[in-house]
């Protein structure tokens, strides 16, 4: 998830995140139907039940200090499990595929917020309404929770000797706040310069031909393009956003549910 491009940010995005609530995963379809004029109030959802469904769905529980929290009981956790029963499945297959052979090493890419680490009681405090400021404020003194199974799966695929990637769009700057929540919520492969990118635009990659003005697709394209020319096959890319995956340079791709935004 790309989290430095807030003008792009559609926050609860109205139908596609009510549609997105009870069919688990946003559609092509319901993410352009969103940018479509309402001809009349009846077209648009009421956000205060939009937002009590999002609370349903993951399960919304609050501590003593009010913080919320994602249920490992919700629907949001039963699906993400799903979602990597699935994956696990085909890693499996790749690592088995890839025994005895000599060439391209397996890898997979993992985007951050909301795929590996849990943005949910950020959302809730800021209302679904995010800024790179509030964004700062709170990486720099709060952990986000993984999400539900990630850290499993992902330790898992190191074990078998599938080297792991993370790739955000959370900016350079985010880079010690965003390792040390990696580590917190439980990830064991190195969050180091090798293996954890992150969007530079004071000074982008030279392997970057858009440079500062990278879309999502293409910088996150562009860097899984760079991994592979490390002599990597990617067996596997997860991200909660279509952005995430679009563009090639991965065998498998894995859409994580996120009804709470979507970014183009």
């Amino acid at each position: 998830m790309q989290l430095s491009l807030a003008s792009k940010r559609a926050r609860i995005a109205a139908a596609g995140a009510a549609l997105a609530v009870g069919a688990g995963l946003y559609t092509a379809g319901a993410a352009s139907a969103e940018h479509s004029v309402p001809r009349t109030d009846k077209e648009i959802p009421n956000l205060t039940k939009v937002t009590d469904k999002i609370k349903a769905y993951y399960g919304d529980t609050v501590d003593k200090n009010g913080q919320h929290y994602a249920s490992p009981n919700s629907n949001y956790a039963k699906q993400v499990a799903d979602i990597e029963k699935k994956a696990k499945a085909q890693l499996e297959k790749a690592v088995k595929n890839q025994s005895g052979k000599k060439g391209t090493k397996p890898a997979i890419v993992l985007d951050v917020d909301d795929t590996t680490l849990l943005t949910y009681n950020y959302e809730l405090q800021q209302g679904f309404h995010f800024t790179p400021e509030s964004q700062d404020a709170y990486l720099k003194s709060t952990d986000m929770a993984p999400v539900f199974g990630m850290p499993q799966l992902v330790n898992w695929a190191q074990s078998k000797g599938i080297t792991v990637f993370f790739v955000t769009g959370r900016d350079e700057h985010q880079r010690d706040w965003s390792v040390r929540n990696l580590k917190s919520a439980g990830y064991k492969p190195a969050a180091d310069t090798a293996h954890f990118f992150l969007k530079n635009k004071k000074t982008p990659p030279a392997y970057l031909p858009c440079g500062a003005t990278c879309t999502t697709v293409e910088y996150k394209a562009g860097t899984r393009k760079h991994i592979e020319s490390q002599g990597y096959r990617i067996v596997g890319n997860f991200g909660d956003q279509y952005s995430d995956l679009q563009g090639g340079y991965a065998q498998h791709t894995y859409k994580l549910p996120n009804p709470m935004y979507f970014l183009p």
